[in-house]
């Protein structure tokens, strides 16, 4: 059987190749008109199908123009309404949301992860564990407000004593701290 009586089996492997007998022949589309399309088709037959093709084929570019027009009219009305896509996709994952959350997936989860939590909360590890970390918490809260009322009680100290008492200035600006800190910050002078 030549190539050119072959059917073309879409589902093919091979779909889409050319057979070596088969070459790149130009074809006058006038002929082609004139040619039957499939063996065994009479003239009148092929000319309805062809006036059939034409009408669908118009058909879809008439759909297609109406969808376009449908199209530009909904967002059209939608920025009328304020709406934008950021809010038409919220919308959307607040839908999804919701959806997950009555599946019966979804709904059995949440019941096991509830009795497990129940039985956590009330075993006995749990529980020593949360007084300890309380415990933990009182005592670290209580150690920082002893710093801090250090801190305070220093720095009211400093404020207190004169700074620029005559004595105890050249005697703490030759000080190792005094100078080390002066190093660090630099030298600041501050108006009057």
């Amino acid at each position: 059987m030549d190539s050119a009586g072959q059917d073309i089996n879409l589902n093919s492997p091979n779909k889409g190749l050319l057979s070596d007998s088969m070459t790149d022949v130009p074809v006058d589309t006038a002929v082609a008109a004139q040619t039957p399309a499939v063996e065994g088709l009479t003239e009148a037959e092929e000319e309805e199908l062809r006036a059939e093709l034409a009408k669908v084929e118009e058909e879809i570019v008439t759909l297609r123009q109406v969808l376009a027009a449908k199209e530009r009219h909904c967002a059209e009305l939608k920025r009328k309404l304020g709406l934008s896509a950021l809010e038409g996709l919220k919308q959307n994952l607040s839908r999804s949301w919701h959806d997950v959350q009555v599946s019966n997936a979804y709904v059995k989860t949440s019941e096991k992860l509830g009795e497990w939590n129940e039985k956590v909360t009330q075993s006995d590890l749990y529980k020593k564990t949360q007084e300890t970390l309380s415990q933990a918490g009182q005592k670290t809260s209580a150690a920082l407000s002893t710093v801090g009322s250090a801190i305070s009680r220093k720095l009211g100290d400093m404020s207190s004593s004169s700074i620029r008492h005559s004595i105890s200035m050249p005697a703490m600006r030759n000080s190792a701290t005094f100078k080390s800190f002066e190093d660090r910050v630099g030298n600041i002078k501050f108006p009057q």
